[in-house]
């Protein structure tokens, strides 16, 4: 990221629990004030992607899981991906810290 682009972003910029946080209903949503933000597509994109957003997948699952929209196997695979995903980023983290 470039100084210029890090200067116009707001500091909540990517950070999970600020920008899509953890709503009284059980579900997310993003407050009001990141809503009339220029940032918002970037800023939520960022925080998706970071560690927090697997987790914030997980739990769309289990809420299709729970809904009934979605089958117990289908829920067993997805969350099998996920968490294969996070082992094989927590390795390349690992390996490329101690380069």
């Amino acid at each position: 990221m470039t100084e210029e682009k890090a200067e116009r972003h707001p500091p909540c910029f990517g950070d999970l629990e600020t920008v899509f946080p953890m709503g009284d209903d059980g579900l997310r949503h993003s407050p009001c004030k990141c809503l009339h933000c220029g940032s918002k597509t970037e800023c939520l994109r960022k925080a998706m992607a970071a560690g927090e957003g697997a987790r914030v997948r997980e739990e769309i699952v289990d809420r299709a899981y729970d809904s009934g929209v979605m089958g117990f196997f289908q829920r067993w695979a997805r969350k099998k991906q996920f968490h294969q995903r996070r082992r094989a980023s927590e390795r390349a983290a690992k390996q490329g810290g101690g380069s």
